[in-house]
């Protein structure tokens, strides 16, 4: 007596190539919810940016920013380095992620001890650019910069051939201050949630749970505040 598998229409349907079977968002939710955060956060940093670059390509003479930013705080450098202290804030956090990225890949391979170190080093990375930023403030506070508030003598702040314009000055201060100190509490965010991460590292935490997912999403937010870096760095100080 022969026996006939009998399938149902069901596991009929499964088995077809076009039946899918598999979600074709193979991306955890918490990643997945990272980077929805990042995107909205992207939209705000672009508006701010938008709105400086509406404002500094429709004004007839803007600051300049070799003009500006000439001087390496904690240094007789007042003059002549134009650009070279804010390069090495940008390397000091270019140099993070660098470290953010070793991190993640030790955790991949679950090596608990490369992660804290590499986790390490990204919080003193950290923490060296926003003193960096902090020595800088207190410089442009110094030299008369500021909310509300500009150098008396601003006409060295312009390139040759300009005139000088208080109000333009005055807009540069404020947004200067304003969309470099919203990255720079991001910068600080950052830091906090590195040290809450590694704490749980070394606490075994991601090895109880057999994974260091945890460092990858992290990472992700730090990438994130790099690049917006680079385009803060683009619109300030280069253009």
């Amino acid at each position: 007596m022969s026996t006939t598998a009998v399938t149902s229409p069901i596991d009929e349907v499964k088995t077809t190539p076009w039946a899918g079977g598999r979600s074709p968002f193979s991306v955890e939710y918490g990643k997945m919810m990272m980077w929805f955060f990042l995107l909205s956060d992207a939209f705000t940093f672009s508006s701010l940016l938008i709105a400086y670059g509406a404002l500094r390509f429709s004004a007839t003479a803007w600051p300049a920013a070799d003009h500006i930013f000439q001087s390496v705080p904690l240094t007789s450098i007042e003059h002549g380095a134009p650009l070279v202290f804010v390069g090495i804030m940008t390397f000091i956090l270019i140099m993070s992620s660098v470290t953010m990225v070793l991190g993640v890949e030790a955790g991949h391979r679950g090596a608990r001890k490369e992660v804290a170190w590499w986790m390490i080093a990204t919080v003193i990375g950290g923490f060296m650019f926003l003193g960096c930023q902090a020595l800088e403030w207190s410089h442009l506070f110094h030299e008369g910069f500021g909310w509300g508030k500009m150098p008396k003598e601003i006409g060295e702040f312009f390139p040759d051939g300009t005139k000088p314009s208080a109000v333009y000055t005055q807009q540069f201060a404020n947004l200067f201050f304003t969309i470099t100190g919203f990255h720079g509490f991001h910068v600080f965010t950052g830091v906090i949630i590195n040290i809450i991460i590694l704490v749980n590292v070394l606490l075994g935490t991601y090895d109880r749970r057999g994974t260091y997912g945890m460092v990858e999403k992290v990472g992700l937010y730090w990438h994130f505040v790099d690049l917006v870096w680079v385009f803060v760095f683009t619109f300030f100080y280069l253009v």
